[in-house]
């Protein structure tokens, strides 16, 4: 199979958070090597879409090491020369997944990450595990950081430290069939048959949505879970789950080149907070801060703007990255 073969087109209209663009402006040091570049991904200007190269050969965007960032980076790793990272691999393009080999970890959160991993000097060491992993591994001092969609949170904040690279969007996705046409507040889910991920923030705003509705007097809501986002795409097919809140980013990928599901809203990953994704690390452990200037690094010189377009979210950008911001509010015990 070619590769151009293993381009998959994806549209990319669906409304998302509008963001400024990233400066241009570079000032880097060191000579770290750069692959060819990659392969025109976008489609035609005005057709809507995206290609999106789902091969193992990634011909990933890159970036220079920057001597005064990397000096600041932990003795401990800067001696290992390399920067462990954690991903769940389980997940759904554009955000993780495997290519069309099973073993190779692609998307945006590996673009990133390898990004950072360059302005550090460091080769990254991919580790592919499980998300309830994810944070024991970076707990345990196992991984130096995770880049997977984790989003800040106050309780979050108490283990680990933060450095935020994309904003935080939701959606609710049903059969492309379903009479449902619109989910915007709690009242719109009383009594469905509803999907979201165990031990997420969707899954606390889901929850939080369900109790207010019995509050009110309304039906309670029957939360399904299950392990693979494939699984809830057969359960919405078959009628056994009416909606799924999930992040987005695989959401309008899976709408875009299923055909067979529709978004019918959008939310805040934070709720009424804004929230933000991050990578994160162990609290105290002295990576966040280089991790934070490097992303900024990133977003000044353009190679972060890249990596979005290459992904079609460039809607999810933002202008800096923050160390720590203010997170998900803590859930009364």
């Amino acid at each position: 199979m070619s590769l151009l073969s293993r381009l998959t087109p994806v549209a990319v209209a669906l409304p998302l958070l509008l963001a400024t663009a990233c400066g241009a402006s570079e000032s880097t040091s060191g000579t770290a090597a750069k692959p060819a570049a990659a392969p025109a991904a976008a489609a035609p200007s005005g057709d809507g879409g995206l290609r999106i190269n789902t091969s193992p050969e990634q011909n990933r965007i890159r970036a220079d090491k920057v001597d005064a960032i990397a000096a600041q980076v932990p003795e401990a790793i800067r001696a290992k020369g390399a920067l462990t990272a954690g991903f769940n691999g389980e997940g759904a393009p554009p955000l993780v997944s495997l290519a069309d080999d099973d073993t190779t970890l692609i998307g945006v959160e590996t673009d990133i990450a390898h990004l950072v991993a360059d302005v550090l000097g460091l080769k990254l060491q991919e580790e592919n595990t499980s998300w309830e992993n994810l944070f024991l591994a970076a707990r345990s001092g196992k991984y130096d950081l995770v880049f997977n969609n984790v989003t800040v949170t106050e309780e979050r904040k108490d283990i680990y430290d933060f450095a935020t690279y994309r904003v935080d969007q939701l959606a609710w996705q049903t059969a492309a069939n379903s009479p449902i046409t619109k989910i915007e507040k709690a009242a719109d889910i009383a009594g469905l048959n509803v999907s979201v991920g165990s031990g997420t923030n969707q899954e606390k705003i889901l929850l939080e949505w369900d109790a207010q509705n019995q509050k009110a007097g309304l039906k309670a809501a029957q939360i399904q879970y299950y392990q693979k986002y494939g699984d809830v795409l057969l359960a919405l097919k078959s009628g056994r789950v009416q909606a799924y809140l999930g992040p987005n980013p695989p959401i309008a990928y899976q709408v875009a080149v299923g055909g067979d599901s529709k978004i019918v809203g959008t939310l805040s990953g934070g709720g009424s907070l804004e929230g933000l994704i991050a990578a994160m690390t162990l609290k105290g452990n002295g990576l966040v801060k280089p991790v934070n200037e490097a992303l900024n690094t990133l977003i000044e010189n353009g190679k972060y703007a890249e990596v979005l377009k290459r992904w079609g979210l460039e809607n999810e950008a933002v202008t800096e990255s923050r160390i720590n911001p203010p997170g998900l509010p803590r859930q009364a015990k």
